[in-house]
């Protein structure tokens, strides 16, 4: 009696809510390259709105992957932008290098890492970003965004994809060389947002309230704000 019972409840909420998916009833996205074919693509919302809110940071010397395009465009007083990448072929790349197996990187060279959508290429995620901290001059700023929800890479990144993460797993891999007091991780999205991002749609395809919206268990993109401190925990007890 009481499975029938709950068998009726459930169908008298599917009544009074009922689910209309409309363009996303579909087992194939409206996008299979981020929706940059349509617009911008929505995990960018995150990732640019979180550089703009620290170019500050984004100064002196700095280092960035593939391109120095983040550090041009959000930089408030850069002197000299280097340019990270695994690819020898990249014309624009001044350090060929695998961030998991970096110890040809000087140490302390940088006053700021940007590292946008990388860490999940990489399979040694703690060593790289151990080497990002080792890079970071005492005070320098890494600023790293990585996914959450996310579907996988169909282009040149699929067959090096290697993670996803959560605030959690996150906060206990950055905790492994960045002191919490500063680290500062935050997540982005909602159910919205992390159903049109996987379905491809684009910015341009919802509105800004609709991205705001903050909602933890949903979480889209995990931004880092992690500052390596101008005196080491051994310095301060000499």
């Amino acid at each position: 009696m009481s499975n029938r019972r709950d068998g009726l409840a459930r169908r008298l909420r599917r009544m009074m809510r009922p689910a209309w998916l409309g363009t996303v009833r579909r087992t194939r996205p409206l996008s299979d390259c981020w929706g940059a074919d349509r617009g911008t693509p929505l995990d960018r919302y995150y990732i640019e709105r979180f550089l703009a809110e620290h170019g500050a940071d984004i100064r002196g010397r700095v280092l960035e992957v593939k391109d120095s395009g983040y550090a041009e465009r959000f930089g408030t007083a850069v002197e000299t932008c280097d340019v990270l990448d695994i690819d020898g072929h990249n014309p624009q790349a001044t350090v060929i290098a695998d961030l998991g197996a970096a110890d040809a990187v000087p140490s302390d060279s940088y006053d700021c890492f940007i590292l946008t959508q990388v860490l999940q290429l990489i399979f040694d995620t703690r060593s790289a970003i151990a080497h990002a901290h080792r890079i970071l001059k005492p005070g320098g700023v890494l600023l790293a965004t990585f996914p959450g929800i996310s579907h996988i890479d169909t282009g040149e990144w699929g067959g090096t994809w290697c993670w996803s993460f959560t605030l959690h797993s996150a906060t206990r891999l950055f905790g492994e060389v960045f002191p919490p007091y500063a680290t500062t991780l935050q997540t982005h999205g909602n159910v919205l947002a992390a159903t049109a991002f996987l379905q491809g749609l684009a910015v341009e395809d919802l509105r800004a309230p609709e991205l705001d919206r903050h909602d933890p268990h949903y979480q889209v993109i995990i931004t880092a704000r992690a500052v390596k401190p101008s005196i080491t925990a051994a310095d301060a007890q000499q």
